[in-house]
């Protein structure tokens, strides 16, 4: 009688969490609505389209009415571009340079990476909102200042995630291996340790557009982000203060859309996992 036969390996690939699609779900619906949100607006932004303030939900007014009686479902929708929109362009800005000086640190190295960490160091330890506070006070709010100003504040950091994985990456033989083939550092920037190091970089972009996002609505919060007539998420939730003695639901809606988007990406950025085959398995 013979043996039974051994059973045959087979490799899977590991399923995502259920909390990537969800989280990638929210981020893509409202990315959507930054963009043709403001056209799917029922009414214009600063239309006023009831006489009751503070409205209550209704069919009519899906997320009830403000406090000069403005359709909240388009203050929502047209605040996603101003909240969106900054917090992508701060954030693209701010890992776009701090990227680029990571990598020209890591590749000289010498003088000139501890000349821009020691600065760049020294820019961390101000807190991000009251860095904000001085450059809308001095500057005086507008989009401009406070996309550069978000952008300044968050490159520090951006730059020290990236520099510590160039410098890693730098280390390795295929690194060595370029030098000695004469390759200048613009091609082992770019080419050599720029794609090694891509994947946590989009990880920390996510979670920098966090930050972003909640900085540029505490500003707004203040009075000090986005100025009138326009609106963000920060601001909407400022104006309808006053909502909270009525139960409105005006003063929720922005929150819970600030919530809903920040939530989103963190599930996302926390639990994406890439399915790799182990190199042994099947060996």
């Amino acid at each position: 009688m013979s043996a039974p036969a051994a059973p045959i390996a087979t490799s899977r690939r590991p399923r995502r969490p259920t909390a990537v699609y969800l989280g990638g779900a929210i981020v893509v619906f409202w990315l959507v609505m930054a963009v043709i949100g403001p056209s799917l607006a029922p009414y214009s932004a600063g239309m006023i389209v009831d006489p009751d303030i503070f409205g209550a939900l209704s069919l009519k007014f899906l997320l009830g009415t403000d406090y000069l009686g403005r359709d909240m479902l388009s203050r929502v929708l047209n605040g996603a571009s101003y909240t969106i929109g900054l917090a992508l362009a701060a954030t693209t800005l701010a890992c776009l340079l701090g990227t680029l000086l990571a990598l020209l640190a890591a590749t000289v190295g010498g003088f000139f990476d501890a000349v821009f960490s020691r600065a760049l160091d020294a820019l961390i330890s101000i807190p991000s909102l009251l860095f904000g506070l001085v450059a809308v006070t001095i500057f005086k709010s507008s989009i401009p200042v406070l996309i550069a100003a978000a952008a300044i504040i968050y490159t520090p950091g951006s730059y020290r995630i990236a520099r510590a994985l160039a410098i890693n990456v730098n280390a390795t033989d295929f690194v060595t291996a370029a030098r000695a083939r004469g390759e200048g550092t613009l091609y082992i920037m770019v080419r050599v340790l720029f794609p090694n190091i891509v994947a946590p970089l989009l990880a920390d972009f996510g979670l920098r557009f966090v930050f972003v996002i909640l900085l540029l609505s505490r500003l707004s919060f203040l009075g000090l982000g986005v100025q009138p007539p326009h609106a963000d998420w920060g601001s909407l939730v400022r104006e309808n203060m006053a909502g909270f003695a009525f139960a409105a639901p005006a003063v929720v809606a922005p929150a819970l859309a600030i919530a809903s988007l920040t939530i989103g990406v963190n599930l996302l950025i926390d639990n994406l996992r890439i399915a790799r085959p182990s190199a042994m398995e099947g060996h």
